[in-house]
């Protein structure tokens, strides 16, 4: 069996709700044959992370190191391992393990991040009991299947956003079949909505941004979209309804804001939930009948 070169691994922990977090350590799990070692070298910050720690979704299992934005170097691989070398500039998102079994109802299908044995990345168990810690630390444990060779044309500084923030926009994109031509709706220009607008103009779509700051509008135009709306404005408003193809919602929009998304969709649109809000949705059956709209949802790629 390998053994892995960094026993006790240092980092930044959460010991208690809050924001605060400080120096602790930990002893890994033994590597597993598929599993590769990871030194890391750059860690994002999500918002994930802050709910973590700061318990707001809770259940949360203190210490608890977060970070699920990693990018660092192999330094150590199973003996199964044969896609990744020593050396290997990989990238790490939210999960680190699932069970990828011909047989399992998520992963048979390439949705394992809903696999019932899949572990994420932080304040998750692994089946031995052992739990799992994040990127704010110096080294990293995972299976290697969820570690991603970064392409040489990235600039590693800039690659840990794309292993949470990007993934979590593009596979939407990607399973429900945005391409060329369709109308492209994107609200909460944020960490993932200014990389939802980036991708969406790649498939071909045209992009329409969604925000109450007007102050985003020229940045948005730069990233790719087609068209700015300004929330609040009601004639930039009204200019799109009955005109979207896909609405992609990345940040905490009020429950009852959703009734009017629904007019800004053409018939058979999809609007997709990328964020956690607070509290019910509540419709009338009739708006779905007459509009043909569906509401969906995306969890973190897969």
């Amino acid at each position: 069996m390998v053994q892995g070169k960094i026993n006790e691994i240092r980092g930044w922990a959460a010991m208690e709700p809050g924001i605060k977090v400080e120096p602790w350590s930990y002893t890994p799990r033994p590597l597993g044959e598929n599993d590769v070692e990871i030194k890391i070298e750059y860690s994002g910050i999500c918002g994930s992370d802050l709910h973590t720690i700061k318990q707001e979704w809770n259940g949360t299992s203190y210490p608890a190191i977060v970070g699920h934005e990693i990018v660092g170097k192999v330094i150590t691989k199973g003996e199964n391992v044969a896609h990744l070398e020593e050396g290997d500039l990989v990238g790490v998102g939210a999960q680190v393990y699932g069970c990828l079994q011909g047989d399992c109802n998520a992963c048979s299908r390439d949705l394992d991040p809903h696999c019932p044995k899949s572990v994420f990345t932080y304040n998750a168990k692994y089946p031995d009991g052992h739990q799992a810690h994040g990127g704010y630390a110096e080294a990293v444990r995972v299976n290697a299947n969820y570690a991603f060779k970064i392409p040489a044309g990235i600039d590693p500084v800039y690659a840990p956003p794309l292993m949470c923030a990007g993934v979590t926009v593009f596979a939407p994109m990607l399973r429900k079949g945005v391409k060329k031509g369709d109308r492209v709706g994107i609200i909460g220009i944020g960490g993932l909505g200014h990389l939802a607008i980036q991708y969406a103009r790649a498939l071909g779509a045209e992009v329409v941004a969604f925000s109450h700051s007007p102050n985003k509008r020229e940045e948005c135009m730069k990233l790719g979209a087609t068209t700015f709306v300004d929330v609040s404005n009601k004639d930039e408003v009204d200019a799109v309804r009955r005109s979207l193809n896909y609405l992609f919602i990345t940040s905490n929009s009020h429950s009852n804001q959703y009734n009017d998304y629904i007019t800004w969709m053409t018939f058979e649109g999809q609007i997709v939930l990328l964020s956690l809000p607070k509290g019910q949705m509540s419709f009338s059956p009739r708006e779905f009948i007459i509009s043909e709209v569906a509401i969906t949802g995306s969890l973190i790629g897969g």
